[in-house]
Order: C-alpha cells, then structure tokens, then sequence
C-alpha cells in the first residue's frame, strides 16, 4: 500500500533529558557550505522517493543525498532520530519529521530554526505551516499533508433522498431512516484501539464540540463543559449502539475493511481509503466523501502529515536546504500525490480542476485539511497522548462517565504541559 505515510502516526514517546522551556536561539548557520548529506525517514512504500533523490543527484553530483530508510513504525523512526539529536550528531543533515514531533525536537535544540527568506511558505496550507512552527519560528518546511474524511454509503443515502450530514445529530438521523432496512449494518466508526489513532478520534470529538485538549495558551483545558460534551458523544455511541462494540478494537485497517464489507454506514478514516475503496468491486462506484460532522456543524480534522527537518549538528546545510526547496516545487509535489497518493501542501494544487477529476476525494480533503486542528503541541508528547488514551478508553467501554474521565486526564495533563 502507498497508505504508510497517510496512516496516523503511531504514539510518540518524550525524549530523555530536560527539554528547553522556550525555542532556542538561532546559532547562526551556515547556508553556503554544500556538500553530500543524508536525508533519513520512514521505509518508502511508493517506490517513487528514489527515483526522486536519483534524479537530484544526477542533476547535483558534487551534492549527492543519500537516502537512509529508516523502520516503518513511527515509534522507531522518532527513536533513531532522537539517538542523533542526544549525541549532537548530524549523521541525519535532513529528517522527515511528524508533526506531532515538531515541539519536542525543537524546544530540544535538535532541528536548526529556518529563516523565512531561504524557506518561503507563501501559498503554502496554512495549518501545515503552523504545524512546522514552534514559538512563532520555523523548523521544518512542511512536506506532505493529512486530513480526515467522513467515507458514507452514497447509494443508500441517495436511495433514502438523503444529503450527506454536516451534524452528528443528521448523521443519527441517516442512520436511522437507512439501517432499518440494512441487516448486519451499524452507523459509524472510527478508529478507538488504545493507540494514537484514539488521540486522533478523540481530539476531533472534542475539537468538533467546540472544546480543546490544550487552549491558545498551551495550557489543558479539557474538562470544560465542551470538551466532555465531544467524549460524551462518542460514549453515547458506543453505548447506543450507534457505534458497534467491536469498534472499540479497531485501526485504520480494520475500520476500512469493516466499511469496505459493509458493516457500517459512514467512517472516519484517511484520504488513502479512497483509493483502495474504489477497486473494491463490492463497494465501487457506491460511496463518497464529505467533511467530518460535529455538534453543531461541520466538524473538525486532526491534522496529519509530515515536515523536512534540517539537524542543528549536520553540515552542508545549504545542500540541505537547496535540497528541500527541490522537493518541495509544484512539480514534486504533484508528481508524489499523482504517484504515492501524499497529500500536497500548496493551496493551488487542492483547486486544480484537473487533479480534482481524477481524485475524487480531493477537493473535500483540502478543504478538511485547511480546518484541520494540531494535536497537542507538547513537548512530552508521548504522555500526553499515553494519558489521553488511559483516560478516555475506559470511558468509551462504559467503565467511567466522561467528566470523571476528562477532570482525571485534566490533572494528569497539568503535570506534562508546563
């Protein structure tokens, strides 16, 4: 599948040492020294990076990147790189960073600040951007994108005379003039394992209520009245059964098949079900997309993707940089979402009339993309996601009400976030 960079990353672990309180300053880099680097990131599933990085190389022979591979789980991505920002080694001069990494390697000095006149980010999507930055300063230049989609039976909801829900309130409603007539069919689902797809599913929940897990201050402000009413809505669903209980269990993989087979109605999943939906004979031609409901209105995406990141330590950054800006023209980026399904991060390319004809899901994804919300930009994000999935999953198997779960998880997170 071309779907590992557009699957959620997995769970994020805090780096060892004490991390900086505030962006370190900038040392000063130097942006003329050129020479071989390494580029490191996760195993590329698309086959298309190398012949990328080929392709710079025999266009750049005196500044050749060697392509480093690196695990496929994102825990073991974040490890190796941490090893080198501990030693202070710049073995990787270029990383591919999650964003959910962002906050923990810079407050930790190990991503070099990038200054705006050598990496521009104009017409670049806005929420990526932001995703890049820590204290109001650049890191890494954003490089792939993500956002969530709302997957539904257009079949049966054109059969029913039905539009597609902007409310969890009208997706409830669908259900229930739909599934009557559909035996062994439930309503949603969504990814709810104990892992950082739960995160994902329940920053959306509270983020689409109106309520937030860290408020504009970077403070936890998850039990407020907002925040309890986007868990409680999942507890509702579960408890319901407008959520099945086997959800409860359930990634990417086994949310896609589930709705692939025909065991639910709408889901919550990743642009890269869309193309693996559409050669299903059982399903093709009979679903679309739709931007996620919320409470009131239109919900909200937990945003997803990736950024290039250069090692305070590493030399040669103005190969670097000359080699990000390469990957990152219109032309790559067209080329990596054509071949690899990735998620582009310039405006122009999600109203591109002739991209959106040929991925449906396009247009919708931009537009969910631009919504989108970060998860919590912490510097221990790794407890911060592990004490959200222990406070929530109990909630959602009916073993603690919402309030509880999100006043515990309020204290818990009062002692990562400071």
């Amino acid at each position: 599948l071309s779907a590992g960079a557009l699957l959620v990353t997995a769970a994020c672990s805090s780096g060892a040492g004490t991390p900086a309180t505030s962006a370190p300053a900038d040392s000063g880099a130097n942006w003329d020294e050129v020479g071989p680097i390494v580029y490191a990131q996760g195993k590329d599933t698309s086959g298309n990076l190398k012949s990328e990085i080929d392709e710079w190389n025999e266009a750049n022979p005196n500044e050749k990147v060697e392509l480093r591979e690196l695990s496929e789980s994102a825990d073991e991505q974040r490890a190796e790189m941490i090893k080198r920002g501990q030693s202070k080694s710049g073995e990787f001069a270029v990383m591919s960073v999650d964003v959910v990494w962002t906050a923990e390697f810079a407050a930790n000095g190990w991503l070099e600040e990038l200054p705006a006149d050598k990496f521009p980010t104009t017409g670049y999507l806005q929420a990526a951007v932001d995703s890049a930055t820590y204290f109001n300063k650049l890191y890494a230049m954003p490089s792939t994108s993500d956002g969530a989609l709302l997957y539904y039976r257009k079949d049966l909801l054109d059969k029913a005379g039905l539009q597609p829900p902007t409310t969890w309130d009208d997706m409830k409603a669908a259900c229930d003039k739909v599934l009557p007539g559909q035996s062994g069919m439930s309503c949603y689902g969504g990814q709810f394992q104990k892992y950082e797809g739960l995160t994902v599913n329940v920053a959306e929940a509270i983020n689409s209520a109106g309520g937030a897990i860290l408020n504009e201050q970077g403070q936890p402000s998850v039990n407020t009245a907002e925040a309890v009413a986007g868990l409680q809505w999942m507890v509702d669903g579960f408890k319901s059964g407008m959520i099945p209980k086997e959800a409860i269990t359930w990634k990417e993989e086994e949310s896609r098949t589930a709705f692939q087979s025909g065991k639910i109605l709408f889901l919550r999943n990743w642009p890269y079900v869309y193309n693996l939906a559409s050669k299903d004979k059982k399903i093709a031609g009979n679903f679309a997309v739709a931007p996620l409901p919320g409470k009131a209105g239109p919900g909200v995406s937990t945003l997803g993707g990736h950024s290039f990141g250069i090692s305070k330590f590493a030399k040669n950054k103005g190969t670097a940089m000359k080699f990000i800006n390469w990957m990152q023209t219109k032309e790559n980026q067209t080329r990596r979402l054509e071949v690899s399904s990735l998620a582009p991060v310039l405006e122009e390319l999600y109203d591109d009339p002739a991209l959106q004809a040929k991925f449906g899901y396009l247009k919708t994804l931009g537009d969910s993309i631009r919504n989108a919300k970060p998860r919590p930009k912490a510097v221990k994000y790794n407890d911060v996601t592990l004490a959200i999935q222990d406070a929530v999953y109990p909630a959602l198997q009916g073993q603690k009400d919402a309030q509880t779960a999100l006043n515990e998880l309020q204290t818990k997170l009062q002692t990562l976030v400071q």
